[in-house]
């Protein structure tokens, strides 16, 4: 059995986060579908092997199931740690799994024969799910900018944010226009469960005593839905709508769906 390592609760594993590299242990499609921002994937196992320790485990145990995860990562233990050590900053590293069990143990115990520091995230990124979507339920100053499309919002916040304002561009994080045809043109977009750590990852620099720009738009961004409880605090905020005439707009509207 491993030696348990001492873990360290979410938000002081994010603020450590600002200065040592994060390294993500869970299987590549656990990591594709919403990983924290800024974190790499070294996993301990690939999906399929992920898939075939669960079936050792419902069938003959835990025993059998760390006898077959050891069988399955054994081969791939010096590839993992070499690249832990070309990661790692200072000697340290952050390390989560999905519940900060035993995932993130067993890397920790592997990046610790390399002689590099590790703090083990309390929960794993379920506790790093909770937390952000606890924090983009709370309601800050926001000015929404509305109007139909081709009125210029996306260019009017980026003026804004030139400016000194603070503005979240909630469509170049959902990569998508957030019209009819707002994916031309765009790079895929994330899950909606990315999409929030995305946000968040903008939401917790917003200065409180200051209003924050944000650009109307519907629950869903493409195939991307915002968290409900922030969207629902959306329209509890003040708005500003551009009226434009479609003679005003078809210019902009050409240049941007044209190309």
């Amino acid at each position: 059995m491993l030696q348990a390592k001492a873990k360290t609760d979410i938000a002081r594993f994010l603020m450590l986060a600002d200065k040592t590299p994060v390294v993500d242990v869970r299987s590549p499609s656990e990591f594709n579908t919403g990983h924290i921002p800024g974190a790499f994937n070294i996993p301990l196992f690939d999906d399929d092997e992920r898939a075939a320790v669960g079936i050792r485990y419902k069938k003959e145990g835990r025993v059998r199931a760390i006898l077959e995860g050891l069988r399955l990562s054994g081969p791939s233990m010096n590839s993992k740690l070499d690249q832990a050590l070309k990661l790692s900053k200072e000697g340290k590293l952050l390390v989560h799994c999905w519940r900060g069990g035993m995932r993130s143990e067993a890397m920790a115990w592997l990046f610790s024969l390399g002689e590099i520091e590790t703090d083990i995230l309390e929960g794993g990124y379920k506790s790093y799910r909770h937390y952000i979507l606890e924090s983009l339920s709370v309601n800050k100053k926001m000015i929404v900018l509305g109007g139909l499309t081709g009125s210029g919002k996306t260019h009017i916040l980026r003026y804004l944010k030139e400016s000194g304002s603070q503005i979240i561009d909630l469509e170049d994080l959902a990569s998508h226009k957030g019209s009819a045809f707002g994916s031309l043109g765009q790079p895929p977009q994330p899950s909606s469960e990315h999409f929030a750590n995305l946000l968040f990852d903008q939401w917790k620099k917003i200065d409180e005593n200051r209003p924050v720009w944000i650009e109307d738009e519907s629950r869903n961004i493409g195939s991307v839905f915002m968290p409900e409880e922030f969207y629902l605090n959306m329209q509890k905020n003040p708005a500003i709508v551009l009226l434009m005439n479609i003679k005003t707009r078809l210019p902009r509207l050409l240049e941007e769906y044209s190309g």
